[in-house]
């Protein structure tokens, strides 16, 4: 399943080739891909059509696309994509023959770069778009993480768009990028996000009683955490993925909260993970994190610390990967006599 390095990777791939541009029209080849969409505010292809995108912005493994108003006194909306398990989001020229599951396309145009196809393949159909409703971040910060294309400076934005578009003004703006889908407003902020609060998340986590990695994969606590770079994180902070949050020393939470972020930064540098051709970047080229990966996927091979093979346990209904010399299962608490 695409994690946040992944997501990022897409983000970052359509913002350039989006912000500005005016949506052309909608075809949706399979309504299963809508299921998170309300049609309660409008039809998924009308509530589009027309209307132009002003960047990209991610949130956790959630992306969106906020929208141009079509009514000055309209409520921001965006066009907000989740990849699920095998989601991709891929830029083509018109006419391009997809060889995938092609489930909707949409046609735009750049004022730069012409006429292009944003296409919409899921295989399992477990992703999903959907028009929502912008609403403000509970914190009244930045709602997520945005590229240049959503721009701070009104004459930024006002150079890619046309005189048939009011102006965006300042405020404008900032409403645009100080809310979130309502559908993602309950997503945590993640660790690459500039309004993460590192004091806020150690003492959430501390208040937990449950196992590190479970609070880890909690997409209510911290977000874009999937399990590979749990694995991968724990494992780079010598923690076992059973350790009890609430036992877990402060020092070496931050350290772990550190490693968390070196993972996503190093997987991110070199365009996220890929084991198979589900998961792509917007021009279709596979990541190559797999290859740096120390734990996850790695089992039967030498700790790369120590040399103890790695082992595989179950895990929810997934696995966990990890050096059983450098991430010592923890010691249950004495119990009174």
């Amino acid at each position: 399943m695409p994690e946040l390095p992944e997501v990022e990777v897409v983000r970052a791939g359509l913002e350039p080739a989006v912000s500005g541009a005016v949506i052309l029209g909608v075809e949706v080849f399979e309504p299963r891909s809508l299921k998170r969409h309300d049609q309660l505010l409008g039809a998924f292809d009308a509530l589009l059509t027309g209307r132009r995108m002003l960047g990209a912005g991610r949130r956790g493994k959630f992306l969106w696309l906020p929208l141009s108003a079509i009514q000055g006194d309209e409520s921001p909306l965006a066009l907000v994509a989740h990849l699920g398990m095998s989601g991709q989001v891929l830029l083509r020229e018109p006419g391009y023959e997809e060889s995938g599951l092609l489930r909707i396309r949409l046609h735009v145009e750049h004022p730069e770069h012409g006429e292009l196809w944003v296409n919409f393949v899921d295989q399992r159909i477990f992703g999903s778009m959907a028009v929502d409703r912008l609403v403000p971040a509970d914190d009244g910060r930045e709602a997520g993480w945005f590229g240049p294309g959503l721009a701070h400076d009104v004459g930024d934005v006002e150079a890619a768009v046309d005189d048939a578009l009011a102006p965006l003004t300042p405020a404008l703006l900032a409403e645009w990028r100080s809310g979130v889908p309502s559908q993602v407003a309950h997503i945590a902020r993640d660790p690459l996000d500039p309004a993460f609060d590192d004091d806020a998340f150690l003492a959430a986590l501390s208040k937990r009683r449950t196992g590190i990695k479970r609070a880890l994969l909690d997409q209510t606590l911290v977000s874009g955490i999937g399990n590979i770079y749990a694995d991968e994180s724990l494992w780079a902070a010598r923690v076992h993925y059973e350790h009890p949050t609430d036992r877990l020393p402060r020092a070496r939470a931050r350290v772990l909260l550190a490693e968390v972020r070196l993972v996503l930064e190093k997987a991110l540098a070199e365009g996220g993970t890929s084991f198979d051709a589900q998961y792509v970047n917007v021009n279709g080229a596979s990541g190559y994190f797999s290859h740096s990966l120390n734990a996850y996927g790695q089992q039967g091979k030498p700790c790369p610390r120590c040399g103890t093979p790695i082992v595989r346990e179950q895990f929810m209904n997934r696995g966990s990967h990890l050096c059983p010399r450098c991430q010592r299962r923890p010691r249950a608490p004495r119990t009174a006599a």
